[in-house]
């Protein structure tokens, strides 16, 4: 009786064979897995959860992992990825749960408010004007030049003037030069 050819080739192109390929496959390393990922993960049930997603995705892939040079080691690498995306993902979560809101004051959102309206009446009527237009009504510059009857690169130059004061002004307290 002449030897029987390798399980791999035997399968190819046969999906019967292929699945006892994969049965077999299975069945020789679920426990090792298992065993593995309940160190690695210290939870059996993560540890179930993330060997049955490495089989499946390895099982997706067998006509390719099968002639791999080491099924066995794609196998653990994709075990061992997912549960650290699994971690990850968990650690994510936990620091967005953790991480403080930033919370709004009302009444500092007016003084805030007020403070820059006075500000803004501080400007040269020309710069508060480009800014006004540009940046409150959402005008483009050729727009506000055409209101304003001068050129866009004006409107342009009045508004970046109007916001270094409003930024100087800022950075020093509130007080405008």
């Amino acid at each position: 009786m002449p030897d029987a050819p390798p399980l791999a080739e035997r399968s190819a192109g046969n999906p019967l064979a292929t699945n006892v390929g994969f049965e077999l496959f299975y069945l020789a390393h679920r426990v090792r897995l298992f065993r593995a990922l309940v160190t690695v993960t210290r939870d059996a049930h993560a540890a179930e959860e993330v060997a049955q997603e490495a089989f499946v995705r390895v099982w997706e892939r067998w006509e390719r992992v099968q002639h791999l040079e080491d099924p066995v080691g794609y196998l653990y690498r994709t075990a061992l990825n997912g549960w650290f995306q699994v971690h990850r993902r968990a650690a994510r979560a936990a620091r967005r749960a953790m991480a403080p809101g930033r919370v709004v004051d009302p009444l500092e959102t007016v003084e805030e408010r007020d403070e820059l309206a006075r500000r803004l009446l501080e400007l040269p009527a020309r710069q508060r004007t480009a800014l006004v237009l540009t940046e409150y009504v959402g005008l483009e510059s050729a727009e506000a030049a055409q209101v304003l009857g001068i050129r866009p690169g004006t409107v342009r130059r009045l508004a970046s003037k109007a916001r270094a004061t409003l930024r100087r002004g800022h950075e020093d307290g509130g007080q405008t030069p």
